[in-house]
Protein backbone atom coordinates (compact mmCIF):
# COMPACT_ATOMS: atom_id res chain seq x y z
CA UNK A 1 0.00 0.00 0.00
CA UNK A 2 1.69 3.71 -1.12
CA UNK A 3 2.02 5.05 2.79
CA UNK A 4 1.80 8.38 1.56
CA UNK A 5 -1.41 8.24 -0.28
CA UNK A 6 -2.76 6.77 2.89
CA UNK A 7 -1.65 9.28 5.24
CA UNK A 8 -2.74 12.37 2.66
CA UNK A 9 -6.21 10.60 2.59
CA UNK A 10 -6.32 10.10 6.49
CA UNK A 11 -4.79 13.20 7.17
CA UNK A 12 -7.53 15.03 5.26
CA UNK A 13 -10.76 13.24 6.46
CA UNK A 14 -9.34 13.94 9.54
CA UNK A 15 -9.68 17.74 8.82
CA UNK A 16 -12.58 17.55 6.88
CA UNK A 17 -14.24 16.18 10.25
CA UNK A 18 -13.18 18.17 12.70
CA UNK A 19 -13.65 21.26 10.55
CA UNK A 20 -17.27 19.78 9.67
CA UNK A 21 -17.94 19.34 12.90
CA UNK A 22 -19.00 15.44 12.27
CA UNK A 23 -20.68 13.50 14.88
CA UNK A 24 -20.85 9.57 15.57
CA UNK A 25 -23.40 8.25 13.02
CA UNK A 26 -22.67 10.94 10.06
CA UNK A 27 -22.29 10.51 6.73
CA UNK A 28 -19.04 11.48 5.11
CA UNK A 29 -19.58 10.75 0.85
CA UNK A 30 -16.74 10.84 -1.13
CA UNK A 31 -15.45 10.84 -4.63
CA UNK A 32 -12.27 10.03 -6.11
CA UNK A 33 -10.50 9.34 -9.31
CA UNK A 34 -7.60 6.84 -8.83
CA UNK A 35 -6.92 8.11 -12.62
CA UNK A 36 -7.08 11.73 -11.42
CA UNK A 37 -4.26 10.76 -8.12
CA UNK A 38 -2.11 8.95 -10.76
CA UNK A 39 -1.67 12.32 -12.46
CA UNK A 40 -3.91 10.92 -15.76
CA UNK A 41 -7.35 12.37 -16.91
CA UNK A 42 -10.30 11.12 -14.97
CA UNK A 43 -11.64 7.63 -16.05
CA UNK A 44 -8.40 6.83 -17.94
CA UNK A 45 -6.31 4.87 -15.79
CA UNK A 46 -8.29 2.84 -13.13
CA UNK A 47 -6.06 1.88 -10.49
CA UNK A 48 -7.24 -0.03 -7.71
CA UNK A 49 -4.00 -0.17 -5.48
CA UNK A 50 -4.35 3.75 -5.26
CA UNK A 51 -8.03 3.48 -4.95
CA UNK A 52 -6.75 0.71 -1.99
CA UNK A 53 -4.66 2.97 -0.28
CA UNK A 54 -6.63 6.43 -0.44
CA UNK A 55 -9.92 4.30 1.04
CA UNK A 56 -8.07 3.08 3.49
CA UNK A 57 -6.83 6.06 5.12
CA UNK A 58 -10.23 7.71 4.89
CA UNK A 59 -12.31 4.62 6.02
CA UNK A 60 -10.08 4.15 9.42
CA UNK A 61 -10.41 8.07 10.21
CA UNK A 62 -13.97 7.88 9.73
CA UNK A 63 -13.99 4.56 11.87
CA UNK A 64 -12.49 6.52 14.61
CA UNK A 65 -15.27 8.82 15.39
CA UNK A 66 -18.36 6.19 14.28
CA UNK A 67 -18.68 8.04 10.88
CA UNK A 68 -20.35 6.08 8.01
CA UNK A 69 -18.88 6.69 4.51
CA UNK A 70 -19.99 6.47 1.40
CA UNK A 71 -18.34 5.75 -1.80
CA UNK A 72 -19.54 7.39 -5.37
CA UNK A 73 -19.49 5.40 -8.31
CA UNK A 74 -18.71 6.96 -11.32
CA UNK A 75 -20.98 7.81 -14.09
CA UNK A 76 -21.24 4.62 -15.84
CA UNK A 77 -23.21 3.90 -13.00
CA UNK A 78 -24.85 7.21 -12.70
CA UNK A 79 -22.99 7.84 -9.34
CA UNK A 80 -24.41 5.40 -7.63
CA UNK A 81 -23.49 5.02 -3.89
CA UNK A 82 -21.67 2.45 -2.13
CA UNK A 83 -22.41 2.39 1.74
CA UNK A 84 -22.75 -0.39 4.35
CA UNK A 85 -26.41 -1.89 4.66
CA UNK A 86 -26.92 -1.04 7.82
CA UNK A 87 -27.11 2.64 7.27
CA UNK A 88 -29.57 2.27 4.10
CA UNK A 89 -31.79 -0.06 6.50
CA UNK A 90 -31.56 2.76 9.17
CA UNK A 91 -32.29 5.36 7.29
CA UNK A 92 -34.92 3.45 4.75
CA UNK A 93 -33.03 3.81 1.56
CA UNK A 94 -34.01 1.73 -1.14
CA UNK A 95 -31.10 -0.53 -2.86
CA UNK A 96 -30.41 -1.32 -6.02
CA UNK A 97 -28.48 -3.94 -7.60
CA UNK A 98 -25.16 -3.09 -8.74
CA UNK A 99 -21.14 -4.40 -8.17
CA UNK A 100 -18.99 -1.51 -8.82
CA UNK A 101 -15.86 -2.60 -10.86
CA UNK A 102 -12.95 -0.64 -11.22
CA UNK A 103 -13.82 0.34 -15.19
CA UNK A 104 -17.60 0.53 -14.45
CA UNK A 105 -18.06 2.42 -10.85
CA UNK A 106 -14.54 3.38 -10.33
CA UNK A 107 -11.57 2.01 -8.06
CA UNK A 108 -12.53 3.62 -4.77
CA UNK A 109 -16.28 2.14 -5.10
CA UNK A 110 -14.61 -1.16 -5.66
CA UNK A 111 -12.41 -0.76 -2.73
CA UNK A 112 -15.75 0.39 -0.81
CA UNK A 113 -17.52 -2.59 -1.64
CA UNK A 114 -14.74 -5.30 -0.79
CA UNK A 115 -13.87 -3.42 2.26
CA UNK A 116 -17.31 -2.93 3.73
CA UNK A 117 -19.08 -5.17 6.27
CA UNK A 118 -22.20 -5.31 4.33
CA UNK A 119 -22.31 -3.27 1.28
CA UNK A 120 -24.71 -2.04 -0.89
CA UNK A 121 -25.65 0.31 -3.77
CA UNK A 122 -28.33 3.12 -3.33
CA UNK A 123 -29.40 5.95 -5.77
CA UNK A 124 -29.37 8.48 -3.41
CA UNK A 125 -27.90 9.95 -0.11
CA UNK A 126 -27.95 13.34 1.60
CA UNK A 127 -24.13 13.35 3.29
CA UNK A 128 -23.64 15.44 6.06
CA UNK A 129 -19.82 16.44 4.61
CA UNK A 130 -18.16 15.74 1.51
CA UNK A 131 -14.48 14.92 -0.09
CA UNK A 132 -14.37 15.16 -4.03
CA UNK A 133 -10.87 14.11 -5.04
CA UNK A 134 -10.16 14.58 -8.30
CA UNK A 135 -13.03 16.35 -9.65
CA UNK A 136 -15.78 13.96 -9.38
CA UNK A 137 -18.92 16.33 -8.90
CA UNK A 138 -20.38 14.75 -5.10
CA UNK A 139 -22.55 17.71 -5.07
CA UNK A 140 -25.48 16.03 -6.04
CA UNK A 141 -25.03 13.59 -2.68
CA UNK A 142 -24.94 16.67 -0.33
CA UNK A 143 -27.59 18.01 2.08
CA UNK A 144 -28.58 21.58 1.54
CA UNK A 145 -26.43 24.02 2.16
CA UNK A 146 -23.29 23.11 0.84
CA UNK A 147 -20.54 25.06 2.55
CA UNK A 148 -16.85 24.86 1.53
CA UNK A 149 -14.14 23.88 3.59
CA UNK A 150 -10.49 24.88 3.51
CA UNK A 151 -8.37 21.95 3.89
CA UNK A 152 -4.06 22.26 4.77
CA UNK A 153 -4.09 19.18 1.90
CA UNK A 154 -5.03 20.33 -1.20
CA UNK A 155 -4.35 17.42 -3.98
CA UNK A 156 -4.10 14.05 -2.84
CA UNK A 157 -1.37 12.59 -4.89
CA UNK A 158 -2.19 14.55 -8.11
CA UNK A 159 -5.35 14.96 -7.96
CA UNK A 160 -7.64 17.85 -6.67
CA UNK A 161 -8.97 17.81 -3.50
CA UNK A 162 -12.33 20.23 -2.89
CA UNK A 163 -14.14 19.28 0.65
CA UNK A 164 -17.63 20.44 1.68
CA UNK A 165 -19.65 20.62 5.17
CA UNK A 166 -23.58 21.44 4.79
CA UNK A 167 -25.55 23.55 7.27
CA UNK A 168 -29.34 24.13 8.22
CA UNK A 169 -30.96 25.70 5.65
CA UNK A 170 -31.46 29.53 7.34
CA UNK A 171 -35.13 30.46 6.31
CA UNK A 172 -37.63 33.41 7.45
CA UNK A 173 -37.62 37.21 6.66
CA UNK A 174 -35.81 40.32 8.08
CA UNK A 175 -37.43 39.29 11.39
CA UNK A 176 -35.75 36.32 11.77
CA UNK A 177 -33.00 35.48 14.17
CA UNK A 178 -30.53 32.44 13.37
CA UNK A 179 -28.51 29.72 15.56
CA UNK A 180 -24.87 30.94 14.72
CA UNK A 181 -23.27 27.44 15.84
CA UNK A 182 -25.07 26.13 13.34
CA UNK A 183 -23.79 28.46 10.27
Amino acid sequence: MDQHLYQQAHDAARQLIAAAKLEAGALLVVGCSSSEIAGDRIGTASNIEIANAVFSGIFDAVKEKGIFLAAQCCEHLNRAIIIESAYAKLHNLPQVNVVPQPKAGGSFATAAYEHFEDPCAVEFIKADAGMDIGDTLIGMHLKHVAVPVRLDIQKIGNANLVCARTRPKCIGGARAHYDETKM
